[in-house]
Formats: structure tokens, C-alpha cells, sequence
């Protein structure tokens, strides 16, 4: 697969003033052109559109069976994304199927090992306990609490985000957003914490990162499963001066060895194939946490990297796959953290520009097999399901945040 093959050409100009006129003949720049309250109504519309035909498919069409309880490729998914559209509409009934979805894949990860947000028991926990706060139900927020703190991490679990420690701290953090802080006590958080750092300068000892970390031997630098996604989670707890350096070194560390190209490497194994531009490899997911790490730690040469990592997703990040972690979707959130870090309307102009290319050609491509529609098509991460957040999500660009990564 040559690299063209991967995405489809970026041929939207660089920038287009929104006009009350109406643009030529071609939808698309029609979209592009249209004054943001008109376009995010008609986002707005859609993707309550694709919600109900996601929660029709895999749920009425399922009769109510949960086979993959995850968040990721799975039937959490759905419920995260009427939690998402009640915050948006406020319609009742949205929260009242997050819990009822959510209530099952309760009963079918009863057994799970895997404890984090985007694909374990942490996950239905956390949602559960976000959802039964805002409908006022107390005992089942005491109920999924419970549940939670029943969690137990083993002592060889790694420390990304899918599967390993931070995912579950993400899922603390969660909590302690929608419920309460210090609901899940910051002394449980910092020893997780510890953790990590303490794993990731042992793997670090003889290289020039300060922190490295390892996932089926590889070390990974994405968000995924590698070293964006952990500096990610760790910035949003309490860290001593000497973990933060730490953190910061180790962004330092991937930015002077990112690609001539501005896109960054899947993991340190591989520096030679600039490839990927997807949120769990390459320049998105990493370009999110490097926009991060300028807001935590001020400083200017963060933002300029995450600036640089921007430009690769404009350019090449049209790629042929509709979801979150690894398509058009995901890939957009690169351009709202921007917005959100700078206010500059070429950023949100950007954002706008990727939700525009779906929102025009998405179904057609989908239907004509020219963009992949995930293993899962109905999913958060793989599927449609990720295109809905996305409209969602433009709705009001200021609180837009990438599902399951930024809080």
C-alpha cells in the first residue's frame, strides 16, 4: 500500500471565509463556506441521525445481547454516545438508555480482567457511576462506585492506555470529574502514579528518554499504546517536580526525533516509516498530547511541535476510514484542541473542514467501499459511531474533547 493509497487527497483550500452567499455548485465548499451556527445545525442533525441508527443496530437489532461490552469496538461505546448527546440535546431519554445499556454491560464484563476505560471493567464502572450522578439516582452511583473500587490491578499489567495502568487512572480521573473530586482519593491515584513513572525510568535507564515503556515488546509511541498517551494521562495528576521534568524530557525526547516530515514514528524499533497519521499511531493522537503539554507547562516550543504535528493531519490525515482511533473522525480533534489552545479560527476552520468532508461524502464512501467502515461499524473507535461524537462534539467546539483522552 503506497502512501497515497492511505488517504485521500486534501484538496479543501487552505482556508475559506464563512459567507452568508451561497457558494458554487459544489456541496462541499458550500459547507465549508456556511456560517458555523447554520453548519453546526446541520452536524447537530446528523448525528442524531447516525445515533439512533447505531443504538437501532446494535442494540434494538441485538435484542439487547452484549457480546463486546467495550467502550472501544463495542456496546459501552453506544452508551457513551447518548451520555455525550444528553450533555448536547439534554433529552431524557438519552440518559436513561446509557444506563440500561450500561446496566448490561455490567452483567457481561462481570468478569473481566481488563481494567481500563476505553476497553475494560473501569470503564462500565466509571460510565455507570458518570450517568447514575446526573439522573440523581444514588444508589446505583453507589452501586458502580462499589464496583469500581472492587478493580484490582496485577502486578505485570503494562501501563498504556488500552489495556495497562493509565487507562485505569483515566478512568479514576473520570470519575472525579462527573461525581465528585477526590471521590477515587487522590493517595489510590498517586500510588498508581508511582507506578508507572517508577516502570518507565527503569526501561528508560540506558536510553536518552527519561521514561520508556514497553506493550508486547514494542516500545510504542503513540496514544494508544505508547508514550503520547501516558505523558497524556500523567498531566492530568498531581506530579512532583521531578516526575514533571520527567514527562516534559520525554516529549522533548520524541519531538527532536519525530520525522523530517513533522509525523512521528509508530514506536522506537521503527524510525525509518513515516506512514501513520491515526490517534493511536503518528501524528494525531501525539499532537493532542503535545497541545496538552503547552497549556500544563507553558511552555512555547510544545505548542509549536503540536503546530507541526497539525500540519501532517491537514495534509495526510484525510484518511480512508470513517472512526476515532485510526480515521477522519479522530483526526479532527488534532484541530479542536488547537482551537480550544489558541482561539484561532484557522483551527476551527480545520475542524470544521474534516466534519464538512464527512458530513458531505462520508455515506456515499462508506456505501461505495472506498472508505473502511471499521471491523465494528457501528463502534466508537472504529465505526459511525465515532462520526456521531465528532457532530456532536462541533456543536460547541470549546467543549469538545477526544472520547476516553482528553477530560
Amino acid at each position: 500500500m503506497t502512501m497515497a493509497d492511505r488517504f485521500f487527497h486534501n484538496v479543501m483550500p487552505d482556508f475559506v471565509r464563512e459567507t452568508e452567499t451561497e457558494a458554487g455548485g459544489d456541496s462541499l465548499m458550500h459547507l465549508l463556506a456556511m456560517p458555523y451556527s447554520s453548519l453546526s445545525h446541520q452536524l447537530k442533525r446528523s448525528a442524531l441521525d447516525l445515533k439512533e441508527t447505531v443504538v437501532i443496530e446494535t442494540w434494538g437489532f441485538t435484542g439487547q445481547l452484549v457480546q463486546d461490552f467495550t467502550l472501544y469496538s463495542g456496546t459501552l461505546g453506544v452508551a457513551f454516545l447518548l451520555f455525550r448527546s444528553f450533555q448536547v440535546t439534554k433529552n431524557a431519554n438519552d440518559l436513561s438508555l446509557c444506563l440500561q445499556i450500561v446496566k448490561a454491560c455490567d452483567a457481561a464484563s462481570a468478569s473481566s480482567r481488563d481494567v481500563t476505560f476505553i476497553c475494560g471493567r473501569a470503564g462500565v464502572c466509571s460510565l455507570g457511576a458518570a450517568a447514575a450522578k446526573l439522573s440523581g439516582e444514588e444508589d446505583l452511583l453507589n452501586y458502580y462506585l462499589a464496583q469500581f473500587r472492587q478493580i484490582r490491578l496485577a502486578s505485570d499489567l503494562p501501563n498504556e492506555l488500552l489495556y495497562g495502568r493509565v487507562g485505569y487512572l483515566w478512568a479514576c480521573l473520570f470519575i472525579n470529574k462527573y461525581v465528585a473530586a477526590e471521590t477515587l482519593s487522590s493517595t489510590n491515584i498517586r500510588q498508581v502514579t508511582q507506578e508507572i513513572i517508577k516502570e518507565g525510568r527503569s526501561m528508560a535507564k540506558n536510553g536518552s528518554s527519561p521514561l520508556m515503556f514497553e506493550w508486547y515488546g514494542k516500545k510504542y509511541w503513540g496514544a494508544a499504546h505508547g508514550l503520547a498517551g501516558i505523558m497524556h494521562v500523567l498531566m492530568d495528576v498531581q506530579l512532583k517536580p521531578d516526575e514533571a521534568e520527567d514527562v516534559k524530557g520525554t516529549l522533548k525526547y520524541m519531538i527532536k526525533n519525530r520525522f523530517p516530515s513533522g509525523n512521528y514514528p509508530a514506536n522506537e524499533e521503527d524510525r525509518r516509516r513515516d506512514t501513520l497519521v491515526h490517534w493511536c499511531h503518528g501524528a494525531p493522537g501525539i499532537a493532542l498530547t503535545l497541545v496538552k503539554a503547552s497549556e500544563v507547562f507553558g511552555e512555547r516550543e510544545f505548542l509549536e511541535a503540536g503546530v507541526a504535528a497539525a500540519e501532517v493531519v491537514w495534509k495526510r490525515g484525510l484518511i480512508k476510514r470513517v472512526g476515532i482511533c485510526h480515521g477522519i473522525s479522530g483526526n479532527a480533534y488534532v484541530f479542536l484542541a488547537l482551537y480550544r489552545a489558541t482561539g484561532r479560527s484557522e483551527y476551527l476552520y480545520r475542524a470544521k473542514a474534516f466534519a464538512s468532508f464527512l458530513l458531505d461524502r462520508g455515506h456515499k464512501l462508506l456505501s461505495k467501499g472506498e472508505m473502511h467502515g471499521g471491523d465494528s461499524p457501528y463502534s466508537l473507535f472504529e465505526g459511525i459511531g465515532g462520526m456521531a461524537y465528532l457532530f456532536l462534539d462541533m456543536v460547541d467546539p470549546t467543549q469538545a474533547r477526544f472520547p476516553g483522552y482528553e477530560l
